[in-house]
């Protein structure tokens, strides 16, 4: 029994238990909009594209954050600019602009070498982050909750029905800038914990399991941000008894879960469509 309380003994795991629960409960709830909008894709693109904002800040001696939200920012921007203004389909502008900005970033990093590790960008660092990154991480989250209990309501209607929502005289650009800005700083903060590769699993996986378990919105932003809680707790914990990636191990158990639940939804599970199918049948 002492045994499974080791890892509490250390600070740096502490600390790193605490922020990856801190970062999974926020990337949980945005999750629900990322799935409601099917912007998962944008999500990659985001957590991709912010490597050359961290190159860039890194060379002009500038906060590491501001300059990944900066980069996350302008590549969402650009995207949709070539939405609007071309006839490439949306898929195609993501794909086209993260690519880009990734390789700028890769660019920059080979040029002025500097002691910003690829590795730690990509797959993460949580075991040794740093007390201004632990609290870069709580500013971001306590920012993201601010703007949920600002406009919360909003984004809501805005997700479901962005027509209904213009219609009734809601400023949807605003709204749409909120959330973006709000999935683009998680991603900055979440990166240090998982990396540019997976946090894109954090921002879609809690909010898809959810998804197939209820058809209530607000229970569905509960369910989220508890499983995103809870597993990246239970990944950073269980990280230290298999000395694997803290990343790897929170996103398997996230993704465990989503098979569990489509498997086994109520209602929704394949299990369940297969008992309606016979149903119907009979």
């Amino acid at each position: 029994m002492e045994g499974l309380l080791t890892p509490f003994d250390y600070e740096y795991m502490r600390n790193a238990m605490m922020v990856s629960a801190v970062i999974g409960a926020v990337c949980g709830m945005l999750s629900c909009f990322v799935a409601l909008k099917g912007w998962s894709l944008l999500g990659d693109a985001l957590s991709h594209a912010v490597v050359p904002g961290v190159a860039l800040a890194w060379i002009l001696g500038l906060p590491f954050a501001l300059g990944a939200f900066a980069s996350g920012m302008l590549a969402a921007w650009v995207m949709g600019f070539i939405r609007r203004n071309s006839r490439i389909r949306g898929d195609a502008a993501i794909g086209i602009v993260f690519t880009a900005f990734f390789g700028l970033g890769l660019v920059l990093l080979s040029l002025f070498p500097s002691n910003i590790r690829l590795r730690t960008i990509i797959f993460g660092n949580v075991l040794g982050i740093a007390p201004e990154d632990m609290l870069q991480m709580l500013l971001v989250s306590a920012g993201v909750l601010l703007v949920m209990m600002w406009r919360g309501r909003d984004m809501v209607l805005w997700a479901f029905d962005a027509t209904q929502a213009q219609a009734i005289g809601l400023n949807t650009r605003l709204l749409q800038t909120l959330l973006l800005g709000s999935v683009a700083a998680v991603a900055v903060a979440a990166m240090v914990a998982v990396g540019a590769v997976l946090v894109i699993a954090m921002l879609v996986a809690p909010g898809a399991t959810a998804y197939l378990l209820t058809d209530r919105f607000g229970r569905m932003m509960a369910l989220a941000t508890g499983m995103g809680a809870a597993t990246a707790f239970a990944g950073a914990y269980i990280s230290y008894f298999l000395d694997g990636s803290t990343g790897g191990v929170i996103v398997t158990l996230q993704a465990m879960l989503f098979v569990i639940a489509l498997v086994f939804a109520p209602r929704h599970g394949l299990l369940a469509a297969r008992r309606a199918r016979r149903e119907a049948a009979a």
